[in-house]
């Protein structure tokens, strides 16, 4: 697969997974909501198709962080993964920009002669 179908993929699972932590975080006070994830590099690796296939479970081991109410959100653990979501979606932007950058160059400047 091309550098640049790898990485639309990757910003696809990185959109689709925001979507998912935004869900949690918006159901932080519902009760019996059960915290949802995914696996990134299996994601990736086994559903490079469509970013619908993707699986999205919800998370088994809770490490006593229930609230009485049984929800399973742990609001500070879903903002570090939407920050670190943003910085991995923010990384293969860039690396699509400096793809685009050296496409734009070879077409531009590159005409030989």
């Amino acid at each position: 697969m091309e550098v640049l179908g790898l990485v639309e993929k990757a910003m696809n699972i990185r959109a689709f997974y925001h979507k998912v932590l935004a869900g949690n975080v918006a159901n932080v006070e519902t009760p019996h909501y059960k915290e949802k994830d995914i696996d990134f590099n299996r994601a990736l690796e086994t559903n490079m198709r469509k970013v619908e296939d993707i699986q999205v479970g919800e998370k088994e081991d809770y490490n006593g962080l229930n609230s009485t109410d049984g929800n399973t959100v742990n609001m500070e653990d879903q903002v570090t993964k939407l920050t670190e979501n943003n910085l991995y979606f923010n990384s293969l932007t860039k690396i699509m920009t400096k793809k685009f950058a050296v496409m734009r160059y070879i077409i531009t400047e590159g005409k030989g002669g």
